[in-house]
């Protein structure tokens, strides 16, 4: 093997995320659409075998499920992917955030809250966001940038609605009952990037 040929880079490993991206979007997919269409849609994501919820998870799977289920139902795909946002976050905040400190969140402030929640976050970010960039502005404002991962189609617009129902369950939750998360629409067109604010009332 030649010098040249062992110091090229190694391609990057794929980015993996956490496997409740499939398993909650199935789950609601099922419900709404029934067992018939959501195997089509799984064909056509070539899925065709669901996480066993013990591992990650290629994070292309989430992609092409989203995908996918936008080309089947493109009005549905927003609900369903709301849907199945807000049951992720309630499985993180269920086994994926100490009992403790779930605790402690609910009962500080939330002026106080939002920010330990949101380091928490982006420590984890990773686990539901995959090869995106998350960047936090402050506790109630962040972008998430898809062209960081170098995604070789857009994703639809609903796997964004995804992203802002797993925060606006995860502040319901753990910071004030009246918090909403809602996604800042771009100025350019097919942007890979959004921004989002969380508001209270």
């Amino acid at each position: 093997m030649s010098i040249e040929r062992r110091i090229l880079p190694r391609r990057p490993a794929q980015a993996l995320i956490g496997p409740n991206a499939v398993l909650q979007t199935v789950a609601v997919m099922e419900e709404r659409l029934g067992y018939a269409e959501t195997t089509a849609i799984l064909a056509d994501a070539q899925i065709t075998r669901l996480p066993s919820g013990e591992h990650m998870i290629p994070e292309i799977e989430a992609l092409r499920l989203h995908r996918w289920l936008a080309v089947h139902d493109p009005v549905g795909a927003w609900v369903i992917a709301e849907e199945a946002g807000a049951r992720t976050a309630d499985y993180i905040i269920a086994h994926r955030i100490p009992r403790a400190a779930g605790w402690l969140l609910r009962h500080l402030p939330a002026r106080a809250a939002a920010p330990v929640l949101m380091a928490a976050i982006r420590k984890h970010a990773w686990t539901f966001i995959g090869a995106g960039a998350f960047t936090p502005t402050d506790a109630w404002h962040f972008t998430i940038d898809r062209e960081a991962a170098r995604d070789s189609l857009p994703p639809p617009e609903s796997l964004f609605a995804w992203y802002a129902a797993v925060f606006t369950r995860l502040y319901r939750e753990l910071v004030a009952d009246d918090c909403t998360c809602r996604m800042i629409e771009p100025d350019v067109p097919c942007d890979m990037a959004r921004s989002y604010a969380i508001a209270r009332g």
